[in-house]
């Protein structure tokens, strides 16, 4: 049995996934995660940095992922595009026509490429604005088409050449990125397209997609490509219909010595997926017959759809994390970012989190004159508290906050597993180390093997922390007997997409852009 999965399956689903971001009844965050990759454990390997490991799709590595989250940014219609690549525009450059057919029959005669969306046959400026190449000079004479010459400019509705060079290029203008998107989703490989062109009421977008429609304007084919200019054809300029399976193209015909020398639509018709010119007029005499390529644009017309048109196959999410919140701790590290969908509200199994912001962590608020040398917390550190009659709860250091004594900790599967296979495997150990403990207000010092140590103080209630100076500081958690939980539940969510990179230190002069690319 022989199948595929077309392309326009993978622009259905990349705006599949962009319609239901927009659903109102999901949420969807980019998180970053995971402070200490490097520590022996589930997950980490020693040379982190070095050799970094592919992430696993198990149940068990997502879950260990979920332990490991940090916080996490919702991500908003305004901050997801759809993506196409980005090809440059440069001088003396062979671009491709598009061109309805290209496949493994037929491969793009420049990029040798089976599909469309793999040639070179669109082009981004200078200035961020993006032409389809309705034709590059190229014929049976000559397969790829000239070098252009002339970088396209103009902002025209209609095909147009971009100089007078000559070099045979002819350029539909689609569409130009605007100032905004380019700083949050422009990249080095990849451009945006602009959002909801098919019911945009953004002028230039209107325009362009109005003057694309052929049922309205009978201007559906731009381009008979001549595959094979014949012999013996009568020697005249005819007018002559397209036709197939629309209606009312026409072109007009050139021949010099029997052959046919130029081809030019002169009305693009409309409703074609396939059309033959019809040169019965002048091919009496004809003692090979040409072949003429009438070239199907998609949909209506070029640039009724810029989504088909252009294979918007990929989608890119952004987020920047920096200080504005007590959520996004500028202490901390992380070693893998993120996708996540609809984490529910701590203290709920089914209400979906939707705030633009969450915390995965676990506080802390030591009192203010119990913390001993040395004053900083290391984030990766293990904390361990001494609980009488029931044992000894660990987690891992996040991030520590001096000023308002705040410590953030994190657990997972490593604290509880065999601590020297870091798995299942049976030790004598198993009993006082296999069963999470938390930390209480009423424990013993939280400590760390390099030292720090301090007492939770069990009189701390609410969000609001009043310094000595009286100036006041939103923790953004809420605090029982000073500690409080996670504002998501830890368990909750459909971990979507991971990457796992270098460790990257935050610190408060920085800010993290994280651009993530999603293709279907």
């Amino acid at each position: 049995m022989a199948a595929i999965v077309t392309d326009q399956f993978r622009v259905l689903n990349s705006k599949n996934f962009l319609d239901s971001i927009r659903d109102p009844n999901n949420s969807y965050y980019i998180f970053l995660g995971l402070v200490n990759p490097s520590e022996n454990g589930f997950g980490r390997v020693s040379n982190w940095d070095n050799s970094i490991p592919t992430p696993e799709d198990s149940f068990n590595y997502l879950e260990h992922v979920k332990d490991t989250i940090l916080f996490g940014k919702r991500i908003t219609s305004d901050n997801v595009r759809r993506l196409i690549r980005k090809v440059s525009w440069e001088k003396n450059t062979i671009y491709e026509m598009y061109r309805h057919d290209y496949s493994v029959q037929n491969p793009s005669p420049k990029t040798n490429s089976y599909r469309l969306y793999d040639s070179d046959y669109y082009v981004v400026n200078k200035d961020y604005r993006v032409y389809v190449c309705i034709d590059n000079g190229s014929s049976s004479l000559n397969r790829l088409g000239n070098p252009s010459q002339d970088e396209p400019s103009f902002i025209d509705l209609e095909p147009s050449r971009a100089g007078e060079s000559g070099d045979g290029y002819i350029w539909k203008y689609m569409f130009t990125v605007s100032p905004s998107d380019i700083i949050k989703f422009d990249s080095i490989e990849y451009i945006p397209v602009p959002p909801d062109w098919e019911i945009s009421t953004d002028p230039d977008v209107k325009a362009i997609r109005t003057s694309g429609d052929s049922l309205i304007n009978d201007n559906q084919i731009k381009k008979v490509y001549i595959e094979n200019p014949g012999t013996g054809y009568n020697s005249t300029t005819e007018v002559l219909d397209i036709v197939g399976d629309g209606e009312g193209a026409k072109v007009i015909v050139d021949v010099v010595g029997g052959r046919i020398s130029d081809v030019l639509v002169s009305n693009g018709g409309k409703n074609y997926t396939y059309g033959r010119v019809d040169l019965s007029p002048i091919n009496q005499g004809a003692t090979s017959f040409a072949h003429l390529i009438p070239i199907i644009p998609p949909s209506r017309g070029h640039g009724f759809d810029v989504y088909k048109e252009l294979g918007c196959e990929r989608i890119l999410a952004y987020a920047r994390f920096d200080d504005s919140t007590k959520d996004f701790p500028t202490d901390i590290k992380f070693a893998q970012i993120g996708i996540i969908k609809n984490p529910t509200t701590i203290g709920s199994a089914t209400s979906i989190f939707t705030n633009s912001t969450f915390s995965n962590l676990y506080s802390l608020k030591l009192n203010e004159n119990s913390v001993s040398l040395p004053e900083v917390a290391v984030p990766g550190e293990t904390i361990y508290q001494s609980i009488s009659g029931v044992g000894t709860a660990v987690g891992y250091i996040a991030s520590y906050d001096d000023e308002t004594k705040v410590l953030k900790y994190f657990t997972d599967r490593s604290l509880y597993y065999n601590t020297l296979s870091y798995d299942q495997k049976d030790s004598k150990t198993v009993f006082t180390q296999g069963t999470p403990i938390e930390f209480s207000p009423s424990g013993s010092l939280v400590t760390t093997s390099s030292g720090f140590s301090a007492s939770i103080d069990s009189t701390f209630q609410g969000s609001v922390l009043i310094l000595a100076n009286n100036n006041s500081i939103n923790l953004n958690s809420t605090f029982v007997n000073g500690i409080s939980q996670p504002q998501i539940n830890r368990r909750s969510g459909d971990v979507l997409y991971i990457d796992s990179r270098p460790v990257v230190n935050r610190n408060p002069k920085q800010k993290e852009d994280i651009k993530i690319v999603l293709e279907f």
